[in-house]
């Protein structure tokens, strides 16, 4: 299961990652994000020990979202050795994120 990150655990799980990180920002009002989920859990599942995957509900960690300008969600940002490489915004398909999860494991 995709583990939720929160602003305690940022830094430690997304900035000190020593695999590629994938972090999915969702809400529980927002209609798309709930399609994406079972893809981030695929995902998660897929590339288990090669990136880690965690989800921020930003609701309950909104300082995370602004810092990193999130205005819509889902938007999925992709961190390598604790920088933000890029994001993907709305409920993509599966190809989508597995290209970007690819670009960053080599």
């Amino acid at each position: 299961e995709v583990q939720d990150v929160n602003d305690s655990s940022w830094k430690e799980f997304v900035l000190e990652s020593e695999v590629p990180v994938m972090v999915d920002f969702w809400a529980p009002w927002c209609g798309p994000s709930k399609l994406i989920a079972p893809v981030i859990d695929e995902l998660a599942k897929e590339y288990s020990g090669k990136i880690a995957v965690y989800k921020l509900n930003t609701d309950e960690a909104p300082g995370i979202a602004t810092q990193y300008n999130i205005r819509s969600i889902p938007t999925v940002l992709f961190f390598k050795n604790g920088e933000r490489k890029e994001s993907i915004i709305g409920a993509v398909p599966k190809s989508t994120l597995t290209d970007s999860i690819e670009k960053y494991l080599s």
